[in-house]
């Protein structure tokens, strides 16, 4: 039976780097049967997943031995914590490893949406020439509102002024007199930031003081023409909501990249029919080869570290 067990997929060097130590069991399609992980954790000291593997107190239960679970990504919503600090099984997220994959779509979304002309291929495929109707804005000016204000959105905030954007932030557990202020305006709340936003760009976890935090009521704060950018969790925002919003003119474009279901089901789904000012991809903002590679490194390190503690 294995010492450790990947449910989802991982860099390949980094899941080598445990040879000589510690046996393996790698299979990326083992979050879609949860009676095989199970199975295979009957023994094991150490789960490595992403996002999908619910790690829940049945599932520790079936795993008596597990010491240790490796999150490749930040979020910990798919981890039940509790149940975890309850038998002693330490958690390792991959804290850092892809900020700087995450600001950049945060970036680049903004910039897209912003401008509107990018989506114009297939019209001009077709014989059209519709410049006045891609007249769109420039992002030198504007204001970029960020909710959370920890080490993603900084990196975001860096390179969003590099551009000639300015800069607004909320987050209530960074202290007022912390130097991560310096050249960013302070908010104390939403309230008061989302009536100066252009451009909004959420950085929190999901938990119950965040869901549905982004609301129809938030939305209706925010200037007419703003745009949306989504790359923490799903839940965060009122996705029926935000499609209401884009369809009626208020919101300017939304950039979503977590969804409350994931994968998208048809009714979810259905909501962005039809919408060309929303960008839809598949929780893919954090995963670029490279950030692949630093987050894989990062887990592997973390988790043989934890075993080799405990032998």
């Amino acid at each position: 039976m294995p010492d450790i067990v990947i449910s989802e997929f991982m860099d390949e060097a980094a899941v080598a780097s445990f040879d000589g130590g510690f046996s393996v069991l790698y299979d990326p399609g083992l979050v879609d049967r949860p009676d095989a992980l199970q199975a295979a954790l009957r023994e094991a000291r150490a789960l490595i997943v992403r996002n999908r593997t619910r790690v829940t107190a049945p599932l520790l239960t079936a795993a008596p031995r597990l010491e240790a679970v490796g999150r490749l990504g930040v979020g910990l919503d798919n981890i039940d914590m509790a149940a975890c600090r309850a038998r002693g099984v330490q958690v390792f997220p991959a804290t850092g490893a892809n900020d700087l994959a995450v600001a950049e779509y945060a970036v680049a979304a903004a910039l897209m949406l912003l401008r509107g002309a990018y989506h114009a291929g297939a019209a001009m495929l077709a014989g059209a020439w519709p410049r006045q109707d891609l007249i769109g804005r420039e992002a030198s000016g504007k204001t970029l509102g960020l909710v959370g204000f920890g080490g993603i959105a900084r990196q975001v905030a860096a390179r969003a002024r590099a551009l000639g954007m300015k800069v607004a932030a909320c987050d209530p557990f960074v202290a007022a007199g912390d130097p991560a202020w310096q050249g960013v305006a302070r908010h104390d709340g939403l309230e008061s930031l989302l009536p100066a936003c252009d451009v909004l760009s959420l950085h929190v976890p999901l938990t119950d003081g965040t869901r549905n935090l982004i609301d129809a009521r938030a939305l209706a704060a925010l200037r007419p023409g703003a745009v949306l950018i989504n790359t923490a969790r799903g839940g965060v925002v009122d996705e029926a909501a935000v499609a209401e919003s884009l369809r009626a003119g208020h919101l300017g474009g939304a950039a979503l990249d977590v969804f409350t279901e994931e994968p998208l089901t048809a009714t979810s789904a259905a909501r962005f029919a039809g919408l060309a000012n929303v960008i839809l991809t598949p929780h893919i903002a954090g995963v670029t080869a490279e950030a692949n590679v630093r987050v894989s490194a990062l887990t592997a390190e973390q988790v043989r570290r934890a075993l080799e503690e405990r032998k």
